[in-house]
């Protein structure tokens, strides 16, 4: 979508807004007396307990975990307190209690959702955050090849647990590790592995939820609709995740790591028109993702683009020598172009550190600085010509700061129906391709870098599937349109929830009906309840 459709869009949220907030939004000590009234437990709210005026902290911890600066502006709502609760019972009482004293929420458990909205509300004012960061226990069982893990742990918490009990057990998920695990799987969850494993999602084997009236469920309680529906279907439209049972794959004692640098001048379109040919179809334990970013020219003054050719390969080096020279001789990979090392060791490497990283980092919930950003992003399923692509690249380079991303598909992502779980985007994908604009002035440049990934993602509209365009719902965009205050509709919420979840969203919707009517868990692109009367033949 172009600028003026989402100018329209949030310049119509914030009038909502300044119509429908009242005064009578409750106190934050109504709200802290309803806590102990319905926990099990005792809370200690000095350090469970945020307000704006009684705490010091309460910026830092608004501040912690949230990485698109663009939504800590001073123009942006801040949440009237925040909760952060040590244990289930705590989350419980704060659902009962948001919905008896009607205040609007919102969950955060690691806080890299690209448009905020698990630490701010466009659409709904006043409201709080349930923030889930110190639910972060990860509970690792070999034997049976599973884990429990709490919501507020991040993916690089879940690596590193799994690595401390075994080298040769991974989980398939994403590459970066300060993701939190609770708002990562309920989208879908791709990474380094998913060509062999598939997705986070489709290794869920049970949750346990907080649901619309309060209750614990898990995945006997919930049903299959439900258990469904959390797989893929987003986070934040059906109940609030306290954690996930995850089942554990088998990785080598030794892999192979290693990135190519190719600009322009060497002959980068030409490779990269047959990476589009060979990623998706060669063998399922090969990932080679490429990064697109501006660099200097070789030529004195100028700038050029360049493409590294990220991988790891689940076996040695030999072998995968062997078979590069057979697929992909154009890529050149050398012999001293690889690393052996072990599994845990190549997780902060795909990530982009350097390979003589220590996972240790892994356990840090912050690993890189934060930034002003825009994303938008295309499933692709068709090759885009070499003629196409220089074109391209003239777009590409009106932005210094820009990174353009494509991640390959196929492998075991061909072999799962689109309707096995909400996340739909499977067979006949090429690659995901996702475009980035990033900034650090603020307000000063932002409107000129939204407008350039908007303009390239125009113009990859031929390149990308039509009826729907599909889009990743981990990866939200909010030009595609939002909710109204307090409402959600099928047909409003249809234009990005056909692109997230193709015919999956229409099941979404049904499962919304019967498990939340009155949308207690709503936000800018929540899933909307209908009377399931609407959908009897």
């Amino acid at each position: 979508m172009g600028s003026p459709r989402s100018l329209l869009l949030l310049t119509s949220a914030f009038l909502l807004l300044s119509v429908s907030s009242t005064s009578s939004f409750p106190t934050p000590e109504l709200f802290t007396q309803c806590l102990e009234a319905n926990s099990q437990n005792p809370i200690p709210f000095s350090t469970t307990f945020f307000t704006p005026n009684h705490n010091a902290s309460f910026t830092s911890v608004l501040e912690s975990t949230a990485q698109n600066l663009r939504y800590l502006l001073p123009s942006m709502p801040k949440p009237a307190f925040i909760f952060t609760p040590l244990e289930d019972s705590h989350v419980q009482a704060s659902v009962i209690c948001a919905k008896k004293l009607k205040i609007h929420f919102r969950v955060r458990s690691g806080g890299h959702d690209y448009e905020g909205l698990s630490f701010v509300s466009l659409i709904e004012q006043p409201f709080m955050i349930i923030d889930l960061t110190k639910l972060r226990s990860i509970q690792v069982d070999i034997a049976h090849n599973t884990a429990w893990v709490e919501a507020g742990a991040t993916l690089g918490e879940v690596y590193y647990r799994i690595s401390e009990k075994s080298p040769i057990h991974a989980f398939p998920a994403g590459v970066c590790p300060s993701v939190g695990v609770g708002g990562h799987i309920t989208g879908g969850g791709y990474g380094s592995l998913h060509r062999k494993y598939g997705l986070a999602v489709d290794n869920v084997i049970d949750a346990r939820i907080v649901d619309a009236n309060g209750k614990i469920l898990d995945r006997a309680a919930m049903g299959e609709d439900l258990f469904w529906a959390i797989r893929g279907g987003g986070g934040g439209s059906f109940g609030i995740i306290l954690s996930w049972k995850i089942k554990l794959v088998q990785v080598p004692p030794i892999v192979t790591i290693f990135t190519v640098n190719k600009t322009l001048e060497q002959n980068a379109n030409k490779i990269l028109y047959k990476w589009q040919q060979v990623a998706p179809n060669i063998d399922e334990d090969l990932y080679i993702r490429v990064q697109m970013r501006v660099v200097n020219s070789s030529t004195q003054g100028k700038r050029t683009v360049q493409t590294s050719y990220i991988s790891r390969f689940l076996g040695r080096a030999d072998r995968l020598l062997q078979l590069m020279e057979k697929k992909f001789p154009e890529l050149g990979l050398t012999k001293k172009d690889c690393l052996e090392t072990s599994w845990i060791k190549s997780v902060p490497y795909i990530y982009g550190f350097p390979n003589t990283t220590s996972p240790e980092i892994l356990i840090q919930r912050t690993l890189s600085g934060k930034m002003y950003m825009k994303a938008k992003t295309d499933y692709v399923r068709q090759v885009i010509p070499e003629t196409a692509l220089n074109s391209i690249w003239r777009r590409f380079m009106q932005d210094d700061e820009a990174v353009m991303t494509w991640v390959p598909y196929g492998g075991m992502m061909s072999k799962i129906s689109e309707s096995t779980l909400p996340y739909p985007h499977r067979k006949g994908v090429l690659f995901e391709s996702q475009y980035v604009a990033t900034w650090f002035d603020g307000e000063k440049s932002m409107q000129k870098h939204m407008n350039w990934v908007r303009r390239l993602y125009d113009f990859m509209t031929p390149y990308a599937p039509r009826f729907p365009r599909e889009g990743y719902v981990n990866y939200r965009d909010l030009d595609l349109g939002m909710n109204h205050f307090n409402s959600t509709s099928f047909l409003r919420s249809s234009t990005w929830g056909f692109e997230y979840f193709k015919d999956n969203f229409i099941r979404l919707v049904k499962v919304k009906s019967e498990v939340d009517p009155s949308n207690l868990f709503r936000h800018e692109q929540s899933i909307p309840p209908l009377p399931l009367e609407s959908f009897k033949d």
